[in-house]
């Protein structure tokens, strides 16, 4: 482009168009809008039409930031008053040595605990375990949820101790969170089944490699994903619980079962900022999540890597559907609670671009779940596959 990004800005600040402050976030949307000026033949060659064209664009964008700042800004009471007695304080919150073997105890008494746990985990098979270690990994990956949610334009916190209740909640939510991995992780430990030297690799990787998480800064979007993401952790830690039960193992059961509450309590919070967000700011939040579905909520462990296996994911979310951990039609039944949640259907008085992207996310869930019958009948033809977490051993997929 014939025009800079800092010389756009400055003829911008002396346009008549009304400009606000401009922070280093509202440089991201400036950005954006630079690229989608240089993309298309209208913005070039002509530099008065298309520069002016541009300077008023961007001041709709960063009017609009500016806004949803104030928005957010508004409804910290709120947050602090519905969503943050969601969190636990520390002193009544499980912690994972609760629930394994104590090494304070003498030598005698600590071995046979652990030999326990060991012969529990004996009777469980091999594709139980894949799934575990997949559940354990996602949740190990949790600098990288805390970083994607403190990078939302409400939660925003430079300094890692704002006092914002949005960004309380973070920390709070993170901290609770941070308790699962710890927990997955030792247990798996101990019980010697696994290969902890390729999951610790696995969790690397994927901790280097990251998420694509498909929301940017945009708290909407982003409330959106994290609504059916916990839900979806719950459901599927549940169902790892019916599973070690129905093996007669209730120590992992219990433990399975204890963070898919803490998932639920989770899912509770998230899925009220979605309803306050479709309150206060409907047509956005309406083309948001329309938005959300049309790139799909992508997995946070999507990008597993053990160092040999690039269909790893893939693989490992085969096991997860045909144990019925986690489904396609899970993935439908959670659109559908949060449709029904948050009285999607019965919205009114929305744009046409918003009317758009109501009728695309009510209809999806039948779309999905015809989708899911065609992969169920593709699912009985897959071969087995060897998994490193568990020495290469064969699973059938």
């Amino acid at each position: 482009m014939a025009l800079t990004l800092n010389s756009l800005i400055l003829k911008a600040s002396h346009s008549q168009v009304p400009m606000v402050k401009v922070s280093h976030r509202d440089l991201k949307l400036v950005t954006k809008c630079c690229s989608l000026a240089a993309a298309k033949k209208s913005w070039s060659p002509g530099p008065i039409g298309s520069a002016g064209r541009l300077r008023s664009e961007l001041s709709m964008h960063m009017l609009a930031a500016e806004r949803r700042r104030e928005m957010f800004k508004s409804l910290e009471g709120w947050v602090e008053s519905d969503v943050l007695p969601l969190l636990k304080p520390v002193e009544q919150s499980w912690q994972p040595q609760e629930f394994l073997p104590d090494a304070s105890l003498g030598d005698d008494e600590f071995y046979e605990q652990v030999t326990e746990l060991r012969q529990m985990a004996k009777e469980l098979p091999d594709e139980f375990w894949v799934v575990l270690v997949g559940a354990m990994i996602t949740e190990d990956a949790l600098p990288m949820y805390q970083t994607a949610v403190n990078n939302l334009d409400a939660f925003h916190d430079c300094t890692c101790v704002s006092p914002s209740p949005w960004a309380r909640w973070s920390r709070g939510w993170t901290a609770e969170e941070n308790r699962h991995g710890d927990l997955l992780n030792k247990y798996l430990y101990l019980c010697g089944r696994v290969d902890l030297k390729q999951i610790e690799k696995t969790i690397q990787y994927l901790l280097k490699s990251g998420v694509a998480h498909n929301f940017d800064d945009d708290t909407h979007r982003g409330v959106i994903f994290t609504s059916f993401q916990e839900r979806a952790t719950s459901i599927s830690h549940g169902n790892t619980a019916r599973l070690a039960i129905e093996a007669g193992n209730k120590k992992l059961a219990q433990i399975c079962g204890l963070i898919a509450a803490d998932e639920k309590r989770h899912e509770t919070a998230y899925m009220r900022m979605g309803e306050k967000l479709f309150e206060v700011d409907t047509d956005y939040t309406m083309l948001a999540f329309a938005d959300m579905m049309k790139k799909k909520i992508v997995m946070p462990g999507s990008r597993m890597y053990d160092g040999h296996n690039g269909n790893l994911f893939t693989q490992y979310s085969a096991v997860a559907q045909r144990l019925g951990i986690y489904t396609a039609r899970d993935y439908a039944d959670i659109l559908e609670l949060l449709v029904k949640k948050w009285n999607v259907e019965k919205l009114t008085g929305l744009s046409s671009q918003a009317q758009e992207a109501q009728d695309f996310v009510c209809s999806l869930p039948s779309k999905i779940r015809r989708l899911e019958e065609r992969a169920q009948a593709r699912a009985k033809e897959a071969q087995p596959a060897p998994f490193s977490w568990i020495f290469d051993r064969q699973v059938k997929l």
